[in-house]
């Protein structure tokens, strides 16, 4: 059995969170973006009763002030999920397997005590760009190509983004909302 949940960013002007048993929000990226929209839509998820989550677009360098910028600029309240975005930017440039794991161990050291802290990358990025593994407290697999809850990787995973339309949609393979609850409060 599995969970529900989109994910969302001030793209979306409006989203229904009444199905959903989580909703991850875009907070922050690199060091000097912050979704102005981030705490209203985290109410409106909370509002639903969904778990929330934020998540932060990782961008090369500086690692140690993106970790520090994004849990001072999240909206996060103890129990939501935090996450670091690992892909390619707008311009190009990608963060590499190192930054990506320095980024978690660092919002790990900052507050992993009172939030899980996931890695959210495509399936590209895990297969072919990642070298250790590292996820910190769960996988947030984005692959398109795949059915619902069946990413095509054979590592552990916790979150599944299986389709872009008509909003970020994403499987938690979790029981139900009660077992995805008790996981994220840790």
């Amino acid at each position: 059995m599995t969970v529900k949940g989109i994910d969302v960013s001030s793209y979306q002007e409006s989203f229904d969170a009444k199905d959903a048993a989580f909703v991850f929000v875009k907070a922050t990226e690199g060091r000097s973006y912050i979704n102005p929209k981030q705490t209203a839509q985290a109410k409106k998820a909370r509002n639903a009763g969904c778990v929330v989550g934020f998540y932060h677009f990782l961008w090369p360098g500086n690692i140690e002030a993106q970790a520090e910028y994004f849990v001072e600029k999240c909206a996060s309240v103890e129990g939501d999920v935090l996450a670091v975005d690992w892909e390619t930017t707008g311009d190009g440039s990608i963060a590499s397997n190192g930054d990506k794991d320095k980024f978690i161990k660092a919002v790990q050291r900052l507050r992993g005590s009172t939030h899980r802290v996931l890695l959210y990358c495509n399936r590209d990025f895990w297969l072919n760009r990642d070298v250790t593994s590292f996820a910190g407290d769960g996988l947030w697999i984005a692959d398109y190509g795949a059915k619902a809850g069946k990413p095509r990787i054979q590592a552990s995973w916790k979150f599944h983004q299986y389709t872009s339309s008509p909003i970020d949609t994403n499987i938690g393979n979790f029981a139900d909302r009660a077992a995805l609850r008790k996981w994220a409060e840790k």
